[in-house]
């Protein structure tokens, strides 16, 4: 039996907290210059009104989840050291400094989208109150389940990885089901980074909006 080694990482490598702080060695501040992240932003607004969204604090989860999938794909561009933090997440796996990154990187993109209540991962066990804490959620909040990296364990042999999310109508995810969902995303990140959004009925029509 192996011993993983003790990290000498700042604290916030390991189990996660979900303050959504950034790594300084591996920022995706790039992508967001010059007013590309409004781009992205409005790109998949008008896809998802397309296909009869209609709520707006809605949308801004969804969206929200396609910036952390851009910032996420930088990361991986860019990330060299797939050294191991020293620390294990819930599944018992252990955890590279690559999983811990990229965890932050979908907490603060929930976090400035101010529309989730909770949240929880793979490398962030427990629930994490993301709710903005300077103003009240004006309409209804969210709360989102997700792997930030699932398959990292195989990320030197270069397959393709990617994140999986699971959103939910209102505060706490403890005792969920599936049928719950009001939407559900995975990303891909290869040649091409793609977004891959699942949306029930009573998320897309007008007769199911209540139900957010």
């Amino acid at each position: 039996m192996t011993t993983v080694p003790q990290s000498q990482d700042p604290p916030h490598h390991g189990i996660n907290d979900g303050s959504g702080e950034a790594c300084e060695s591996h920022s995706y501040a790039i992508v967001d210059e010059k007013g590309k992240a409004v781009s992205r932003d409005e790109s998949l607004t008008e896809i998802l009104i397309s296909k009869g969204v209609k709520e707006a604090n809605f949308i801004s989860a969804v969206v929200s989840l396609g910036e952390a999938t851009s910032h996420i794909a930088v990361i991986l561009q860019n990330y060299v050291d797939h050294s191991y933090a020293g620390t294990q997440n819930s599944s018992g796996d252990d955890q590279l400094h690559l999983d811990i990154d990229c965890d932050n990187a979908v907490f603060r993109a929930i976090r400035e989208a101010g529309v989730f209540a909770i949240a929880a991962s793979e490398e962030t066990p427990e629930e994490v109150d993301v709710s903005p804490k300077t103003t009240k959620v004006d309409g209804p909040s969210f709360s989102l389940g997700f792997d930030p990296l699932d398959g990292s364990s195989i990320i030197d042999a270069n397959f393709s990885v990617g994140s999986i999310f699971g959103i939910w109508p209102g505060k706490g995810l403890l005792g969920r089901t599936g049928r719950e969902q009001v939407a559900s995303v995975v990303s891909l990140y290869g040649p091409r980074t793609t977004l891959i959004i699942a949306l029930p009925s009573k998320s897309r029509d007008g007769d199911g909006q209540s139900d957010i």
